[in-house]
C-alpha cells in the first residue's frame, strides 16, 4: 500500500512528515539501495514544494540512508554490513538483560499479553504475510522492553539498529519465520518459568539469526551491500 503525508501527523510540518514517510518506504524496501531519487518526482508524487523534499533528502543523508551526490543526484545507500553487525550486538547485550529482568518478576498477566501476541504472529506466519510478522515482532520486543521499565532504551535502539531492520524487510520472505516464531516461544516459556538464564540464552540466540542468514542475504543481492569484508563474516 502506498504512503501519503495523510499516513502521517498532519499537525507537523510537512518536512518532517514527508522524512518519515521517505524514512519507511527505504527502510521497509519499497526504495531499494541504489535507487536514484528526484526532487521533481518526489514533490509531484506528494503534491510538494521542492524545499521540503530537500530538507527530507538532508535529514536522511544525515541518517545513511540517502548518498547525496554533487552533480549527479541523490541515491538510497548501499546497507552498511559492519552497521548491521554492530546493531545485533548493541541489541544482543540490551536485550538480554531486559528478559532477564522479566523472567525475575514474571506477571501471569504480562505473560498472558505475551501468548495473545504469539497468536498473533502465528496468524501472520499461517497467511504467509512476512511483512505483518515483522511490524508483530517489532512490537514484541518493544513490549519485553516496556515492560522492563526500558521504553526509553528501546528508543534509544531504534537509530541503530535501522540498517538491521532494512536487511529484515529486504529478506523477509527468505527468513524463516516459523523458526524465529519458535523463538520468540522460546523466550517467553523462559520468562514464564522464572529462568533468567534461560532467558537470556533464548534471547541471545533468537538474535544471533542474522548472522547466519545475512551470508546468504548478502550472496542474493550483493549490489544492495557494502562494506562486507570490513564486516569479516
Amino acid at each position: 500500500m502506498a504512503l501519503t503525508l495523510r499516513d502521517a501527523d498532519r499537525s507537523q510540518p510537512v518536512a518532517p512528515r514527508l522524512y518519515r514517510l521517505l524514512r519507511e518506504r527505504v527502510v521497509r524496501g519499497d526504495l531499494l539501495p541504489g535507487t536514484r531519487l528526484s526532487e521533481v518526482e518526489m514533490a509531484g508524487e506528494y503534491a510538494v514544494s521542492r524545499q521540503p523534499v530537500r530538507e527530507a533528502f538532508i535529514k536522511l543523508a544525515e541518517e545513511g540512508l540517502v548518498e547525496i551526490r554533487p552533480q549527479r543526484g541523490t541515491f538510497v545507500s548501499r546497507i552498511h554490513v559492519p552497521a548491521v553487525m554492530s546493531a545485533r550486538f548493541v541489541r544482543e547485550a540490551v536485550e538480554a538483560d531486559i528478559v532477564r529482568i522479566l523472567a525475575d518478576h514474571a506477571d501471569a498477566a504480562f505473560i498472558g499479553r505475551l501468548r495473545a501476541h504469539l497468536t498473533e504472529q502465528q496468524a501472520a506466519v499461517e497467511s504467509g504475510d512476512p511483512q505483518r510478522f515483522l511490524v508483530l515482532d517489532e512490537a514484541f520486543h518493544r513490549m519485553l522492553a516496556t515492560k522492563a521499565g526500558h521504553a526509553a532504551s528501546w528508543d534509544v535502539l531504534q537509530p541503530l539498529k535501522t540498517q538491521m531492520d532494512r536487511v529484515r524487510h529486504l529478506s523477509a520472505h527468505a527468513f524463516p519465520l516459523r523458526e524465529l516464531l519458535a523463538q520468540h516461544g522460546e523466550v517467553v516459556e523462559a520468562i514464564t518459568s522464572g529462568s533468567a538464564t534461560g532467558a537470556d540464552r533464548a534471547m541471545r540466540g533468537h538474535l544471533r539469526k542474522i548472522i547466519d542468514d545475512l551470508p546468504q542475504i548478502i550472496a542474493a543481492q550483493p549490489a544492495f551491500f557494502e562494506g562486507v569484508e570490513e564486516a569479516n563474516i
